[in-house]
């Protein structure tokens, strides 16, 4: 059975202001191909030390660099990963914020946004790979948790990984 920590239902939800504070102080150097080898190598460790049933996947401008697929996860986290990465892709921020973003304002991303549900899903897990001086070249996703779990697996992964 799987030992992922449930979420305690007190558990605030992040603002909109945090979380555009993780997207300035998660920002690159550089991204390369062995950067995204190395990323998503620790977000499968980080996810075989929780048994977490996730896909992994990081792309930069337009090519899959790395993907994984972990025990339990299924067909339908791909798809989900693709929907979210295509949230990065169009606004720039994590698919957690751009969704909180219109949560804020007193709707919805499939209310507001005027964009195939089918093809985009502002829910959490998908974060851009911003790069300094350059900006947004890419996205690492996740999915096969609850939308936050998704979102702060993949903050907590690349706080370790820009720490190191």
């Amino acid at each position: 059975m799987p030992r992922i920590s449930p979420e305690p239902a007190a558990e605030l939800t992040p603002s909109v202001e945090e979380l555009e504070a993780q997207e300035r102080r998660l920002v690159f150097r550089r991204f390369s191909h062995d950067d995204a080898w190395a990323l998503g190598s620790l977000l499968v460790e980080l996810a075989r030390e929780r048994r977490a049933p996730v896909a992994i996947d990081i792309h930069r401008a337009g090519q899959q660099l790395f993907h994984a697929a972990l025990p339990g996860s299924t067909p339908d986290n791909d798809a989900w990963i693709a929907r979210k990465r295509r949230v990065v892709e169009r606004y720039g921020a994590s698919s957690y914020l751009v969704g909180a973003r219109f949560r804020a304002k007193g709707t919805t991303f499939e209310d507001s946004s005027r964009l195939d549900p089918d093809t985009y899903a502002a829910h959490g897990g998908s974060f851009p790979v911003r790069v300094e001086d350059v900006g947004v070249i890419g996205a690492v996703t996740v999915s096969g948790l609850p939308q936050l779990q998704d979102h702060r697996f993949v903050v907590e992964a690349l706080e370790q990984f820009l720490e190191s």
